[in-house]
C-alpha cells in the first residue's frame, strides 16, 4: 500500500514549512489574539506561556479546569514532555489551537466563555472591500458562465486563509490549476440524478461566501435535492467557519444589493425549510484523519450523492498528513472515504498528491516552495 511508504509530517526541521508555522506564524497569531480584546493579565500570560512552550519547550497537559467543561479526547499522554516539533504536525497544530481556547478561557464559566478569539479578525474580513467586490461580481455573471465562475470562486477563495496571512508568503500571484478535474466535478452533478450534496467547509469570510453561493446554485439549478454544510462546532484554526460565521455570512449577503441580496434571502429560506442544513460534528475539531471518522459521520457521507471537501486542513485529513510523493494516486489515498467526492484546495502545506511527473518537474524547476505559497490549486475527484 502507498500509505506505508510515507512518513508522518512533523515540525522538527528548521528548514521545513511546519517549523515556520510554529516559529514565524504563531508568534504573529498569538499577538493578534492577545490584542484583539483588552484581555486580563492572566490570559495574556497564558498565551505567552503557550508560545514559549510550543516554540522552545515540551508538550504539557491540557488545562484541567477547561477539560472539566469541554473534553479534548485526542490528548496523547505519551507526548507529555516531548518537544512539540517531534510530535506529528497535524496533532501539534490541533493541540496548539485547543490551548489557545484554554488560555482565553473560552470554555470556563465566566465573562469570557464562548467569545471567539478570532472573531474580530473574521468580522473585519467579512465586512471588507474584497467581499463587497465578490458580491458585486455576481451581477455580472451570464447564465452560461455561472457554474465555472462559482467553482473558481470557491476554489481560489481558499487562499483567503487568515492563518496563511499571519506569516510570510513566497508569492502573491495565482500560479494556476495543477490538477484540473473540473469537468469530472461537473459530471458528478450534472450527469447523475440529483441527491443530497454535502460540503465540508474550511474558512469563514471571503471563502465561505462563495461556498454558500455554490450551494444555493446546486439547489436552484436542481443539481441537489438538499445540501448539508459541515462547519466546526466552535473556533478551531484561525479562520475556520462555525455556525455563527455561516449566519453572519448569510446576513451579509441579504443586506447587500442586487443578486447577492436575492441569494442571501434564498439561503435564509433554505435554512428555514431544511433544504440547507448546518451540521457541526466535534470530529472536525480534532487531529485525526478521515480514515478514523466515527460511525455516525461516516454514515452521513455514505448516503451523500457527492461530498465537496474544501481547503488545506481537510485535504491533509483526507489523504493523510504524510510526505507523499506528489504523484501518489489521489483515488487510492481517498478510497477509504465513503462516497463520491471532490476536493477544492489551494496548496498551503507540504502535502500534495495526484500530480503528473511532468507537472512536478515543472514546479520544482521554478525553485519556489510551490507546495506552500497558495499560488497553486487542485480540483480532484473520486467517483
Amino acid at each position: 500500500m502507498t500509505e506505508t511508504l510515507a512518513p508522518e509530517i512533523d515540525s522538527r526541521d528548521p528548514a521545513s514549512f511546519p517549523w515556520s508555522v510554529f516559529h514565524r506564524r504563531h508568534p504573529v497569531l498569538i499577538e493578534r489574539v492577545a490584542t484583539a480584546f483588552p484581555r486580563p493579565a492572566a490570559q495574556r500570560a497564558a498565551l505567552d506561556t503557550l508560545l514559549t512552550e510550543s516554540t522552545s519547550g515540551v508538550v504539557t497537559a491540557p488545562d484541567v479546569e477547561a477539560l472539566r467543561h469541554e473534553p479534548w479526547p485526542w490528548w496523547r499522554p505519551e507526548y507529555r514532555g516531548v518537544p512539540w516539533g517531534e510530535t506529528p504536525f497535524l496533532w501539534a497544530e490541533s493541540y496548539f489551537y485547543r490551548r489557545i481556547l484554554d488560555a482565553v478561557e473560552f470554555y470556563r464559566p465566566g465573562p469570557w466563555r464562548g467569545i471567539d478569539p478570532f472573531g474580530p479578525t473574521k468580522a473585519a474580513e467579512l465586512a471588507g472591500d474584497a467581499v463587497d467586490e465578490e458580491m458585486a461580481a455576481l451581477d455580472t455573471l451570464a447564465p452560461d458562465e455561472t457554474w465555472d465562475a462559482l467553482v473558481r470562486s470557491s476554489l481560489w477563495g481558499n487562499r483567503a486563509d487568515l492563518s496563511f496571512r499571519a506569516g510570510p508568503s513566497a508569492g502573491s500571484g495565482t500560479g494556476g490549476l495543477i490538477v484540473d478535474e473540473s469537468a469530472e466535478f461537473r459530471a458528478l452533478l450534472h450527469d447523475r440524478p440529483p441527491g443530497q450534496a454535502h460540503l465540508i467547509a474550511d474558512n469563514a469570510g471571503q471563502e465561505l461566501l462563495p461556498d454558500l453561493v455554490l450551494l444555493d446554485h446546486l439547489l436552484g439549478a436542481g443539481l441537489a435535492t438538499s445540501v448539508v454544510l459541515h462547519v466546526k462546532p466552535h473556533p478551531y484554526y484561525v479562520s475556520d467557519a462555525t455556525p455563527a460565521d455561516v449566519l453572519a455570512t448569510v446576513a451579509r449577503l441579504a443586506a447587500a444589493d442586487g443578486r447577492a441580496r436575492t441569494i442571501g434571502e434564498r439561503l435564509g429560506e433554505s435554512l428555514r425549510d431544511g433544504r440547507l442544513e448546518l451540521r457541526a460534528h466535534e470530529f472536525f475539531c480534532g487531529p485525526l484523519t478521515y480514515h478514523a471518522m466515527p460511525v455516525d459521520l461516516r454514515a452521513q457521507f455514505a448516503q451523500a450523492a457527492l461530498t465537496i471537501v474544501k481547503g488545506d486542513l481537510n485535504y491533509r485529513r483526507l489523504v493523510g498528513d504524510r510526505l507523499w510523493h506528489p504523484t501518489a494516486p489521489f483515488a487510492e489515498l481517498t478510497a477509504h472515504f465513503p462516497g463520491p467526492l471532490v476536493a477544492l484546495r489551494t496548496l498551503k502545506c507540504d502535502v500534495a498528491v495526484g500530480l503528473t511527473e511532468a507537472t512536478v518537474e515543472t514546479l520544482d524547476a521554478t525553485g519556489k516552495p510551490w507546495r506552500t505559497t497558495g499560488e497553486y490549486a487542485v480540483v480532484q475527484t473520486r467517483s
